[in-house]
């Protein structure tokens, strides 16, 4: 029996950072984690190549002897999410900004909470949409396009997936 659309997003978190392993993670081991993360959206993965080509790229610094650690983690699992809308050039400016005003706890916290409230909202599990955070900055709002723009995907992808067979 499928779950209802509702059904299918109750329940979904994202670890916030300081859920986050504490212990590095080797390559497969990174993408492997951030996929179970990921699993309830349906439509979001990422692979050892891309974790690869996100670190030669700068989005993501270099692994400590082969070994992801926190902050690292939790910029692949927003580069992840955000990929699906933005390119990785702005992905990377919205990183750039952000440090100069949070640090990457508060930031992908907040990227956390936003996530979970668009998603809840879309998919019936909350009527309303929270006001999250304390600033109102162009970036918060940057963010929280992003963040819809990739609720419709997720939602238009558990959709497809709960269509009847023709």
């Amino acid at each position: 029996m499928k779950k209802t659309l509702t059904e299918s997003m109750h329940g979904f978190h994202l670890p916030r950072y300081a859920e986050l392993p504490t212990v590095g993670l080797y390559l497969e081991q990174t993408a492997t984690y951030i996929n179970h993360c990921l699993a309830p959206l349906g439509c979001v993965e990422i692979t050892g190549s891309m974790i690869r080509n996100y670190v030669k790229m700068g989005l993501v610094n270099n692994p400590a002897q082969k070994q992801y650690h926190t902050d690292q983690i939790a910029h692949l699992i927003c580069i992840t999410i955000l990929k699906q809308v933005l390119s990785l050039e702005h992905i990377q400016e919205m990183f750039v900004r952000q440090r100069r005003v949070y640090t990457d706890q508060v930031a992908y916290d907040y990227f956390c909470t936003e996530l979970e409230n668009i998603l809840y909202f879309r998919f019936g599990v909350k009527d309303t949409v929270e006001d999250v955070g304390d600033t109102d900055t162009v970036i918060k709002e940057m963010l929280r396009s992003a963040v819809v723009a990739v609720s419709y995907i997720i939602h238009l992808h558990a959709c497809f997936t709960q269509l009847p067979e023709s």
